[in-house]
């Protein structure tokens, strides 16, 4: 997000008019699927849409991997559909085992490797929802990642997610960072997490609380290990370089100063596809982030160590029943 969505200073205020048409665009857009001019379709199974009203990313893939958990640990068997960005899908692609984050987008390639729930991405999230549902049956419910302006894909629920950024200065793209308008009152069947440990807006939500897991090796990543924070806090006093091609990268910089580590920050772009490495050929020690690591092969380091550190997301205990209330019972086995 750049620093001039953040307040109402000349940059803004000379986009406000482009804002306006953007505006009256989205608000045509609501308006034809309102008198089903436009119309929503429904799969098979109830969906739930994570999502958020910003652009450039709010912290939706840990929000999406702890919503898995929860659905998981009351009888469900999700599955995810995700646009893919950053991939090379032409039309839908379900992942398996060896599909590649240079194939499917790093995010996609990250929820399918952390989560084991069957994914599948497309720009068009009612086909990729259909074909998740045909290439696995016994998928009760389906959690689209980054749907919230997919209008087309029916929800039962939906998650708007929130970082301590709220919604920055308040105006609509490209005067400011939001993709629709800001409700004055929550709109039915959804609900708003802050990820950030404090309400960034004024619409009741829960809290989430983040927090750095430990780190694991990349090999050991790749093998399924699990973060250690014993090898997290043997990092302290060691020149460390912490890199992070991710939307917001000072959140994870600040986080490993958080717990003790001296670290050279080299942010990345979002979506980074690292064709070359990016720190110096003599670094001992790297942190990267789980989306940087998809897209690293261990073999590629040469003698620098490269650490895998897993973000730790909790939902509030309030959200489970508050979302359980608005789906149907899992399907029974």
């Amino acid at each position: 997000m750049p620093s001039w969505w953040l307040t109402r200073g000349v940059i803004a205020r000379l986009l406000l008019p482009l804002a306006w048409i953007f505006g009256a665009i989205v608000a045509l857009r609501h308006g034809l699927y309102r008198v089903h001019l436009l119309r929503m379709h429904r799969v098979d199974v109830p969906v739930v849409v994570v999502g958020n009203l910003v652009a450039g990313g709010a912290g939706k893939t840990p929000v999406v991997l702890a919503l898995i958990e929860v659905l998981r640990a009351r009888g469900y068997t999700p599955g995810i559909v995700s646009r893919g960005y950053g991939g090379r899908v032409d039309g839908v692609l379900v992942l398996d085992g060896q599909t590649s984050a240079a194939q499917a987008g790093d995010e996609p390639t990250l929820l399918h490797r952390r989560s084991g729930a069957p994914v599948a991405v497309g720009r068009d999230r009612l086909a990729a929802a259909r074909a998740l549902r045909l290439a696995h049956r016994n998928v009760d419910v389906i959690v689209s990642d980054d749907g919230l302006q997919h209008l087309r894909l029916a929800r039962d629920a939906q998650l708007i997610v929130f970082d301590e950024r709220g919604v920055g200065n308040g105006w609509l793209m490209p005067a400011g960072p939001l993709r629709d308008a800001l409700p004055d009152h929550l709109p039915p069947r959804t609900l708003v997490v802050y990820n950030a440990g404090a309400a960034s807006t004024a619409l009741p939500g829960t809290l989430g609380i983040r927090s750095l897991a430990g780190v694991t090796s990349l090999a050991e990543w790749r093998r399924g290990g699990e973060p250690s924070a014993a090898a997290l806090e043997a990092l302290r006093g060691r020149p460390v370089v912490a890199v992070a091609g991710v939307a917001r990268p000072q959140r994870f910089f600040s986080m490993l100063h958080e717990r003790g580590l001296t670290i050279t920050p080299l942010p990345m772009p979002d979506h980074h596809a690292y064709a070359t490495l990016p720190w110096p050929a003599d670094t001992a020690d790297v942190v990267v982030t789980e989306k940087d690591a998809i897209k690293l092969d261990p073999l590629a380091s040469g003698r620098t160590r490269i650490w895998v550190a897993p973000l730790d997301f909790r939902l509030d205990a309030d959200v489970a029943p508050a979302l359980l209330a608005l789906l149907p019972p899992p399907r029974s086995r």
